[in-house]
């Protein structure tokens, strides 16, 4: 298992990388350093001067990856890919560029965020496995054909469309909960973030629990459960006891692989919501094409994945014993 993991985790470097270099690339493709510097200054008209000089102050005024103009090991090192997208490797997120500091910024928004994603991951989890455990407990009966056709509207339905109308019919209608914000104290978030995780549920539960009873349907028809019915068992302990533990592997994948990216927040519900998470902190970033904060917040997103995707291959020895990495 040990050497499984340390084989994963430098595979996990070399994909870092990897994703370092294609942000760096695909960024500088869209934008160059002028065209940064004359949308943080404020416009078209800005003189060259100014831009050169903003250029300068933060470190763009060098070549991408290969200093011509250097000697030596200057020509890889004096560069700005080496000083502003390496360093990520190690961590440091450095400056952005209006010049904060960005892992002080995360470390700010990390809270709002995992108030909302906590929630939203654990409440909705359970919510789509009991729900999905229901119909097939009723399976093949009018209750069954009406969750799915259920299912398949939500589904079928944008994420937008439950925030708009989520927003309307409890902010504007019932006002029973306002229309976005968060509060300072826990009590006080608890009203702000009532709305947001009850639409996220509802926008995740068509999918996932149409999913999740698709497995466990999988799981009903296998032997094992024809022997657990034969040796009179009940059909409540049959399921819960040899259904649902077997079909934990696949939910296992998708629900563990997840956790680290709570850390990230939601990107829509966090704008929408007027929550100051990692969501809107990178929406923010990207609206001002701020190149430091949106590699940091990729690369930060991909490792934490890489994490998920370890965690959820270990875990597997815990749902299902025969499962071993050699």
């Amino acid at each position: 298992m040990i050497t499984y993991i340390c084989r994963r985790l430098a595979y996990g470097v070399l994909v870092l990388l990897g994703v370092n270099i294609l942000t760096f690339l695909l960024f500088f493709t869209v934008n160059t350093p002028d065209d940064m510097a004359r949308m943080a200054i404020g416009g078209q008209r800005i003189s060259q001067e100014a831009v050169e000089r903003w250029k300068l102050e933060r470190g763009y005024d060098k070549p991408l990856f290969f200093n011509t103009q250097a000697a030596g090991g200057d020509k890889l090192t004096d560069t700005i890919f080496y000083e502003r997208s390496l360093p990520l490797l190690r961590l440091d997120f450095g400056l952005s560029d209006a010049g904060h500091d960005i892992s002080h910024e995360i470390r700010q928004r990390m809270g709002p965020s995992l108030a909302l994603a906590l929630p939203t991951f654990i409440l909705g989890l359970g919510v789509c496995i009991a729900f999905a455990f229901w119909l097939v407990f009723f399976r093949y009966t009018a209750i069954d054909f009406a969750g799915v056709v259920m299912c398949v509207v939500l589904l079928s339905i944008s994420g937008l469309f439950y925030i708009i109308a989520g927003q309307w019919l409890f902010a504007k209608v019932l006002r029973w909960v306002p229309y976005s914000g968060f509060g300072e104290a826990w009590w006080d978030s608890l009203r702000f973030l009532a709305l947001p995780v009850l639409v996220a549920i509802i926008s995740r539960l068509g999918g996932e629990a149409r999913f999740y009873r698709t497995l466990f349907l999988e799981e009903i028809n296998k032997e094992y459960v024809r022997t657990a019915r034969a040796k009179g068992l009940a059909e409540r302990v049959v399921m819960f006891r040899h259904v649902l533990r077997n079909a934990m592997l696949p939910i296992l994948t998708g629900s563990v692989s997840a956790i680290p990216l709570l850390f990230m927040g939601s990107l829509i519900a966090e704008s929408f919501f007027g929550i100051p998470g990692l969501g809107s902190y990178t929406i923010d970033a990207i609206n001002a094409q701020d190149f430091s904060i949106v590699r940091a917040m990729v690369f930060l997103g991909s490792a934490l994945y890489i994490v998920g995707l370890i965690l959820a291959d270990v875990s597997y020895t815990l749902a299902d014993p025969r499962v071993r990495f050699e």
